[in-house]
């Protein structure tokens, strides 16, 4: 009985791999498959920044109307920006400004998840090869939700980055160096943060299903398949 006990305990520890595991093979997968890493990133950079300098654009409009300047309402109007907030130019604006921004990171969603499922079709003898070692279907889910999240975390701290510098040196080449007194930088900072929630939301729902296909592949199947 003890020795059935201790085999057990033998085989939990081979198919129940470390974290850290996980990890390192995730991130040795991008680095091998770096090409294609790169263009999902540059898509999940293009999106993201794209959401970012619309939020701070608004940001820093707001808050040049908020000034109440005679000289920057002036600017604005030159600029052909309606200084009223309610006007039906102004919520007509928002509101294709909210279709982009949803259509843009639906496009990074659909890039991220066909990324990694060519990643799953190209890998289903490695796949089948953990399986028959012992790995089990979390262990597998970990791998591709890590590999995504890999490139979203990347991608979505160099939009973040892109989208900021390219709002702030845009409006300070339009508005002039009186822009960055009126910058609510408490809310650009959020707006950041915000777009880092969602660049990393995308990046994990995008590895959910490769994930779960890859894990529920039989064996068998992965290991005769020609590829």
């Amino acid at each position: 009985m003890a020795d059935n006990a201790s085999v057990q305990n033998a085989i939990e520890e081979q198919v129940n791999l470390p974290l850290s595991k996980a990890v390192e093979i995730s991130f040795n997968s991008v680095k091998i498959r770096f090409g294609r890493s790169l263009i999902t990133v540059s898509g999940i950079v293009l999106a993201i920044a794209f959401l970012m300098s619309i939020w701070v654009n608004t940001e820093i409009i707001d808050g040049l109307k908020a000034a109440n300047d005679s000289k920057i309402d002036l600017i604005l109007q030159q600029k052909g920006i309606d200084t009223d907030p309610d006007s039906a130019a102004a919520m007509q604006e928002k509101s294709k400004n909210n279709w982009l921004v949803v259509l843009s990171l639906l496009v990074c969603l659909v890039g991220i998840t066909n990324a990694m499922l060519m990643s799953v079709t190209e890998r289903f003898r490695e796949i089948g090869t953990m399986k028959c070692m012992g790995a089990l279907d979390g262990f597998i889910i970990k791998l591709f939700l890590l590999e995504s999240s890999f490139m979203g975390t990347a991608g979505t701290i160099l939009g973040v980055f892109v989208g900021l510098l390219l709002s702030v040196g845009l409006s300070s080449l339009t508005y002039g160096s009186v822009m960055f007194s009126h910058v609510p930088w408490a809310s650009v900072a959020e707006s950041g943060l915000h777009s880092t929630v969602i660049g990393a939301t995308l990046s994990v729902m995008g590895g959910i299903v490769p994930a779960y296909r890859a894990a529920k592949m039989e064996p068998v199947d992965a290991m005769r398949l020609e590829v």
